[in-house]
C-alpha cells in the first residue's frame, strides 16, 4: 500500500524500535504499517495494536473464556516506543514543528506521549524561531497546536532568548508561543521572571505577565509590575499597568521611579512615567510627582511639561510649578509657572520662574516675586528674589513704582503697610 509523503496539512509519528523499524509476522504487519505512514492520532494507537494482538492470538490456539487479565490491560495501556517523530506541516507542505524523543511512552488514558529527552524546532514560514528542548515531557498535538510539559527551555537562536518553563504551547497559525509556569527568560540586554509569556513571532512582541520581575543590564534597572510589553527589535519596554522601576550605580539604588504606566527605551536610556508619576532621589533625598514625567538616565535629567511638585525631605521644602527639570548630578531644579515654594514655617515664595540650587540651599526667583512670612509676619513685593528660604534669609529686589521693592509689615492685631 503507498501513502503520499509531505502530504498537505500532514502530521507524521514514526515509531522505531532499538534503532530499527519494529518488525512483526508478515500476516500482522498491514494494520501496523498502516497506522505509521499513515495521517494518524495518537488516540488511534491502541486500536491497531489490539488488531495486532488479537491476530496473533488466533492464530496460536483457539480462545478461551477466563477473567481479564489485569496486568496485560496495564501493559496494553500503558505502550513505550523508541525513536519517535512528531511532525506537523502547514497547508503548502512546510514544516511547523519537529520534535523528536530517543523514548516516548504513550498512555491511553491521557491521550499523551510522555518523551523522554525531546528537541525539536519550532519553524514560521519554513524558517525555524525556537528550539525546544527537555528532560522529559508530556507531548500532545492535535494538528493546530502542540503542548508540551516539564522543564522545558527554547530558544530564539536569532535574538538569543532563552525562555525555561513547564509549559509550552506552540500555535503556528496565531504566530504565538506561550511559556508559563515559573517562566524564566534571560538575554544579554534582559533577564525576566513571571508566570507567562507570549511571544508574537513575526511581530517580535514578547509579554509578560504575572508578578513581573525584569532586570536590565544597560542601564542597570530593575521593573516590577503585572503586565509587560518587550519590543524586541526597538528594544523597548512598556508597561500598562502600575510600575515600579529601581535605577541602580554600582549595584546600589540610586533612583525609584513609579507610575501608573511608563515605556522604557533601552537604547536611548530614557523612561517615559505616566500617570500619578514619581521619582524618588536618595541623594539628593527627594520626590519629584507629577501627571507625567520624562527620565533620561544616561544624562541624569528628569523633565516635565506637566504641574509639577518637588519636595525636599530633609528641609521639609515643597516647590510646585507648571512645568519643571532637574539636573541630578549638579543638583539644580528649575520651574516655570505659577511657582510657589513653601517652607516647613509656612513661609512661601512665590514667582514666575524659579533656580533652587539644593548644595547651597539658595532659591533665586524671577518675575512678579511674592514674599511672604508668618513670624513675624510680613509681605515682600519685587521683581527678583535670592535666599535661604529654610532660614528666612531673603533678599527682595526691585518691583512697585519706580522699581522699589514693596514690604507690607502685617502686626500681630492689625494691617499697616510701609512703601
Amino acid at each position: 500500500m503507498k501513502h503520499q509523503q509531505g502530504r498537505n496539512n500532514e502530521r507524521r509519528t514514526s515509531v522505531m524500535k532499538g534503532g530499527n523499524q519494529t518488525k512483526l509476522p508478515h500476516f500482522y504487519t498491514l494494520p501496523f504499517v498502516f497506522y505509521l505512514q499513515s495521517k494518524v492520532n495518537w488516540r488511534y494507537l491502541p486500536v491497531s495494536l489490539f488488531l495486532v494482538i488479537g491476530l496473533a492470538g488466533c492464530a496460536g490456539k483457539s480462545p478461551t473464556a477466563s477473567k481479564p487479565d489485569t496486568a496485560s490491560q496495564k501493559s496494553d495501556s500503558n505502550l513505550t516506543f523508541f525513536g519517535v517523530d512528531f511532525e506537523q506541516f502547514d497547508e503548502v507542505g512546510r514544516p511547523i514543528w519537529k520534535v523528536k524523543a530517543k523514548q516516548a511512552k504513550y498512555t491511553k488514558e491521557k491521550q499523551i506521549g510522555q518523551a523522554e529527552s525531546p528537541s525539536g524546532e519550532l519553524y514560521q514560514d519554513g524558517k525555524v524561531v525556537y528550539q525546544i528542548k527537555a528532560e522529559k515531557a508530556d507531548i500532545e498535538q492535535n494538528g493546530k497546536q502542540l503542548f508540551l510539559k516539564g522543564k522545558i527551555l527554547a530558544t530564539d537562536p536569532v535574538n538569543g532568548i532563552v525562555l525555561q518553563g513547564n509549559e509550552l504551547e506552540w500555535r503556528p497559525q496565531e504566530d504565538l508561543l506561550i511559556v508559563r509556569n515559573q517562566l524564566n527568560g534571560t538575554h544579554k540586554q534582559l533577564q525576566a521572571v513571571a508566570q507567562e509569556a507570549r511571544v508574537k513571532t513575526r511581530a517580535q512582541i514578547m509579554e509578560f505577565s504575572g508578578k513581573v520581575v525584569a532586570n536590565s543590564a544597560d542601564p542597570q534597572l530593575q521593573i516590577r509590575t503585572e503586565h509587560l510589553l518587550w519590543q524586541i527589535k526597538e528594544n523597548k519596554l512598556i508597561g500598562d499597568r502600575p510600575v515600579q522601576i529601581d535605577h541602580y550605580k554600582n549595584k546600589q539604588i540610586t533612583e525609584r521611579g513609579s507610575g501608573n504606566a511608563a515605556e522604557v527605551n533601552l537604547k536611548t536610556k530614557i523612561a517615559t512615567i505616566k500617570q500619578n508619576a514619581r521619582l524618588e532621589l536618595l541623594d539628593p533625598p527627594m520626590q519629584i510627582a507629577s501627571n507625567s514625567m520624562t527620565w533620561n538616565m544616561s544624562r541624569e535629567i528628569v523633565a516635565t511639561n506637566s504641574p509639577v511638585r518637588v519636595f525636599h525631605r530633609t528641609e521639609n521644602t515643597t516647590v510646585s510649578a507648571n512645568q519643571g527639570e532637574m539636573k541630578i548630578p549638579q543638583r539644580t531644579v528649575y520651574l516655570t509657572g505659577n511657582v510657589n515654594a513653601l517652607g516647613q514655617r509656612r513661609q512661601s515664595l512665590k514667582s514666575n520662574t524659579l533656580t533652587w540650587y539644593l548644595d547651597n540651599k539658595l532659591l533665586q526667583a524671577q518675575g512678579n516675586v511674592v514674599y511672604r512670612q508668618v513670624d513675624p509676619p510680613l509681605n515682600f513685593t519685587g521683581a527678583t528674589a535670592e535666599g535661604n528660604l529654610e532660614t528666612e534669609n531673603i533678599v527682595v529686589k526691585g518691583g512697585g513704582s519706580g522699581g522699589r521693592v514693596v514690604t507690607e509689615i502685617i502686626p500681630q492685631e492689625g494691617v499697616g503697610s510701609q512703601n
